[in-house]
């Protein structure tokens, strides 16, 4: 679901091994860059019928934001954040899969604590806390 935020949202493919972890397994997905929410957005083509920016500028939700896969795992990340216990398995692997692709996630989070910008739907902040447990 759409959060009500009135921002134009990044919309972002999300690699096929990754749907599962996906909001509902979508095959893309839009951030919020004012309140993180995290949501399916198979309605976010171009007007011509073709797919999301292959590289999308998130940027826009934070200079601090990763680029490439690691923003998408980081991405993916935030969207599952509202459930620790009932997302843990995909948290894990969305944790492992920024890792690989050169993110540190919690640093990546505490860049989006302190942006001003930024209004998290959720208590980011708590949850980096609990997401570290997950890591180490």
């Amino acid at each position: 679901m759409a959060c009500t935020c009135e921002r134009d949202p990044v919309a972002f493919s999300i690699p096929a091994p990754w749907h599962e972890h996906a909001p509902e397994n979508a095959a893309v997905a839009a951030i919020c860059p004012r309140c993180l929410a995290v949501y399916p957005a198979e309605d976010a083509a171009t007007s011509d019928g073709s797919d999301p920016d292959p590289d999308p500028d998130f940027s826009r939700v934070s200079e601090t934001f990763p680029t490439g896969d690691g923003a998408v795992a980081l991405a993916l990340t935030l969207g599952l954040c509202d459930s620790l216990a009932t997302n843990r398995a995909s948290l894990e692997a969305t944790l492992e899969a920024a890792e690989r692709a050169g993110v540190d996630p919690l640093l990546a989070i505490d860049r989006l604590c302190a942006d001003p910008s930024i209004e998290p739907a959720i208590d980011l902040e708590r949850r980096r806390e609990q997401l570290e447990s997950l890591l180490y």
